[in-house]
């Protein structure tokens, strides 16, 4: 997924604050399951909660930088995907992070629980992130 910072993603040095590369990976995530076919639901009573996330610094991206964010699946298990992702700027580094989600059922009013992965967004997800 390629990307260009936003002024508001920015702080008064010009340069993207923390919290915005988790934001990044995220859009990285949907555009991989996009082009696999699986849309997620909101309303859906399946959800896919983050239950670790973590990034490695190396350089700032700053205002109106044009980078690239590319996301691969490094685990599917039973109940979670794990990934891991690379953020890049002219073909340098500039953050690398991971990222696993489990898989849900989320009822209103009653507590998530965690469920297998449907069979069917395994097989998509899963095609298309051995592609990434």
């Amino acid at each position: 997924m390629r990307r260009r910072v936003r002024f508001y993603e920015v702080d008064g040095a010009g340069i993207v604050h923390f919290s915005w590369f988790f934001r990044y990976m995220e859009e990285a995530e949907y555009e991989l399951w996009r082009s696999a076919g699986v849309t997620v639901d909101p309303r859906s009573e399946i959800g896919f909660p983050r239950v670790a996330t973590s990034f490695e610094f190396r350089r700032p991206l700053r205002f109106d930088d044009e980078f690239e964010a590319r996301i691969q699946i490094t685990a599917i298990r039973e109940k979670t995907i794990a990934y891991s992702c690379t953020l890049t700027l002219n073909g340098e580094t500039v953050a690398l992070g991971t990222m696993t989600i489990a898989c849900v059922r989320a009822i209103p009013g009653q507590q998530l629980r965690a469920i297998p992965l449907p069979t069917e967004i395994v097989d998509r997800v899963e095609a298309v992130g051995a592609q990434a």
